[in-house]
């Protein structure tokens, strides 16, 4: 098609004026549920991760260091003030893969999603973003006043700010080939563990 064909039907369509259409009302659009991080739980645990639930940081220290990956860590690293410990400075990783024997990392999520048991990671809170998927285990630490029904309230939350790298993570890491194999662990961390505080 030439580019005279091209201006003529565009033209065409201009002069047919057709009306505009009204937009739907997405009022009441979404989900709500009666307790969220019961939902939360539920949902988590259908993507194959493990909930825990904490009274403050202190309490979500105490119950981490009671888990196996906690306990068996080696090399880990926590970007949450209070739980866990940090073997490595993240400042002076100059190369993601000084990470390469990371065992366990502990980092805050922003907040969670009730639906499907998703948490928002925001990028700007990592040093490397290679971080959450470079660790063998992963651990996020949520504030238990900021989990959203749905995703429909999770992209409204982070339409109102400033655009930004983060990712929603839900569960381990899971692939499965076409025989229906699945994998945990084959493209990031092996477990998931989120904490909800408070």
């Amino acid at each position: 098609m030439g580019a005279s064909a091209r201006d003529d039907i565009l033209a065409a369509l201009r002069r047919a004026a057709v009306p505009a259409a009204p937009l739907p009302d997405l009022t009441g659009l979404g989900v709500q549920f009666a307790d969220r991080a019961q939902q939360f739980a539920a949902a988590l645990a259908a993507v194959a991760g493990v909930y825990l639930r904490a009274a403050d940081r202190a309490a979500a220290a105490r119950a981490l260091a009671e888990l196996p990956v906690y306990r068996e860590a080696r090399q880990m690293v926590s970007l949450v003030e209070g739980v866990g410990r940090s073997d490595i400075d993240l400042a002076a990783v100059t190369d993601p893969r000084q990470l390469a024997d990371l065992q366990l990392a502990i980092l805050p999520g922003e907040f969670a999603v009730a639906e499907n048991g998703a948490v928002w990671v925001d990028g700007a809170a990592l040093a490397h973003r290679a971080v959450f998927v470079i660790t063998e285990h992963l651990v996020l630490v949520v504030d238990a006043v900021a989990v959203v029904d749905d995703m429909h309230e999770a992209c409204a939350r982070l339409a109102a700010g400033p655009p930004r790298y983060g990712t929603f993570i839900a569960g381990p890491s899971k692939t499965a080939d076409i025989e229906q194999a699945l994998v945990i662990g084959a493209h990031g961390a092996r477990s998931l563990t989120v904490v909800l505080v408070g």
